[in-house]
């Protein structure tokens, strides 16, 4: 037989060991981001437990959606946005965006462009 725990000694029994948790009220989304995908849990209950200087966060419930992370470059240098531009006589917004997509790689966004 187990013996149920008062949920009042249980939060003395934490202190006691140096743990604190609480309830993070009107938290209203939580995004969690890999490499590979994105995780959005819309509508989550969420607990933070304090122990010892660390912060552990534990999400529960609400509708969860995913989706595949997208590709970001970080940044594309202007002298390769300006020679796409001036090869293809295209606007250097339509330069970037095609240096983006091709991930930096001049021939292949010269070539969508010609395309």
């Amino acid at each position: 037989m187990h013996r149920r725990v008062n949920p009042r000694e249980a939060k003395r029994m934490m202190q006691r060991m140096g743990l604190n948790m609480d309830a993070m009220p009107d938290v209203q989304q939580v995004i969690i981001k890999t490499s590979s995908k994105e995780i959005t849990i819309e509508e989550p209950e969420v607990a933070m437990l304090e122990m010892q200087g660390q912060k552990i966060f534990q999400v529960t419930g609400g509708k969860v959606t995913e989706k595949a992370a997208e590709r970001k470059m970080p940044g594309v240098a202007e002298e390769d946005v300006r020679l796409v531009a001036d090869q293809t006589g295209k606007s250097m917004e339509e330069a970037r965006r095609a240096l983006e997509e091709s991930q930096g790689d001049l021939a292949k966004a010269i070539l969508l462009l010609q395309a």
